[in-house]
């Protein structure tokens, strides 16, 4: 197994593989990966094409790091492969001596019902109580539990699934929408190498998404074929307003997609 790598890495060796197969990978079993969440997809493909496991783990630096990891409980190693990939992309299930919640904007706990969403909040023995001299310990510890900033669902068998950074949710017309959700839909698409989804500033709805697309090499692909796929996996009203074709998305130090640079590079573009 390798050690933790983030979402942007696999991207990479995915599109390297596609374009290389003759490559030998037969001596990899699974990779741990981190930074952000893996699409669906990618997981599948790296199972089936490379018969690799991507396992997901989710922390922060206040968890010291790693929080939670999807591995499979033994109960379902002999399920069916579509059943597994249900858990296997989510961020997981919290190590041992770790506790997680979700709560409502009034701080009321929600069931782990897999349906109901909200902020994700972790309590644990190494988890951090403050910070040194800074004023944000009073809004991020709140009785001993952290508020991690993450909008998250928690199935019934407890696996936590990561729908948005709470900065990235998308708020139209009294809604939200998930970007994750959608960029991990639209990176299925064989057309697709990347996509980054943010909320751009809307005169009617407040905001509405805006898809940044990566073609994957080779591949032609238009908005409306795009919006055509999306259409029966999301609810018609998540669908991008537009989109803009790149060579690349803007990324930070880590590999994840820089949003705050996407959304100041088009934040009039719903203007006019």
């Amino acid at each position: 197994m390798t050690g933790v790598q983030t979402c942007a890495l696999p991207i990479w060796i995915q599109n390297h593989l596609s374009e290389n197969p003759d490559r030998d990978t037969s001596t990899i079993h699974s990779f741990l990966c981190g930074g952000s969440a893996v699409p669906r997809s990618m997981i599948d493909w790296f199972y089936k094409e490379r018969g690799v496991e991507i396992i997901q783990g989710w922390g922060m630096t206040e968890t010291n790091p790693i929080a939670s990891v999807s591995v499979l409980k033994p109960e379902m190693q002999d399920w069916d492969w579509d059943r597994r990939l249900d858990f296997l992309e989510t961020a997981g299930i919290p190590v041992p001596g770790l506790r997680v919640k979700i709560v409502d904007d009034e701080g009321n706990e929600l069931p782990h019902d897999g349906e109901a969403f909200g902020e994700l909040l972790i309590q644990g023995p190494w988890i951090a109580a403050e910070y040194l001299r800074d004023s944000r310990s009073s809004e991020t510890m709140v009785d001993g539990w952290l508020r991690t900033g993450d909008v998250c669902k928690i199935t019934p068998e407890g696996y936590v699934r990561i729908t948005d950074r709470a900065k990235d949710v998308i708020k139209s017309g009294g809604e939200w929408i998930s970007s994750i959700d959608l960029e991990n839909t639209l990176m299925a698409h064989p057309a697709v190498a990347e996509a980054a989804v943010v909320g751009i500033k809307h005169p009617k709805w407040q905001e509405r998404p805006l898809a940044i697309v990566v073609k994957a090499s080779g591949q032609e692909v238009t908005k409306e074929e795009l919006n055509a796929f999306l259409e029966d996996k999301v609810a018609k009203w998540w669908l991008p307003d537009d989109y803009v074709f790149a060579d690349d998305v803007p990324k930070t130090g880590t590999g994840k997609f820089d949003k705050k640079v996407v959304r100041e590079q088009y934040a009039d573009m719903y203007l006019g």
